[in-house]
């Protein structure tokens, strides 16, 4: 796994720092106060997304893999309700902050960035 300390963009180290740390007013923090999302292409509600996957669960990314501008990632995602998955990320990042993320299953590896950058 990778540390976060190598995630090449300020605006999605500071989200999954904040993240892994279970803080809603940082990860708040570390987006848009217009920020959306989506799950397997879904579009949900943030907040309420946060709080089912993330806070109540304890969610955690470890990041396996990012491309070079560091706004895709594969990740493996745990949490106390799913257990552990690897998924992809995409981040949106607007003034320095996370306007939108894309999350969803990744599958299997090997990750070929070819084949997953950019993908909702």
């Amino acid at each position: 796994m990778m540390p976060t300390s190598e995630l090449v963009d300020p605006a999605v180290r500071t989200f999954v720092d904040a993240l892994n740390a279970n803080d809603p007013a940082a990860v708040q923090a570390a987006m848009t106060g217009n920020a959306t999302m989506t799950d397997d292409g879904t579009p949900r509600l943030l907040g309420d997304w946060l709080q089912r996957e993330v806070y109540d669960t304890h969610g955690r990314m470890d990041v396996i893999v990012q491309s070079p501008d560091g706004r895709d990632l594969i990740a493996e995602y745990t949490n106390e309700q799913w257990g552990g998955m690897n998924t992809r990320w995409h981040f949106e990042v607007v003034d320095g902050k996370v306007a939108h993320f894309d999350t969803g299953q990744a599958g299997e590896p090997p990750y070929d960035p070819t084949s997953w950058l950019g993908q909702p």
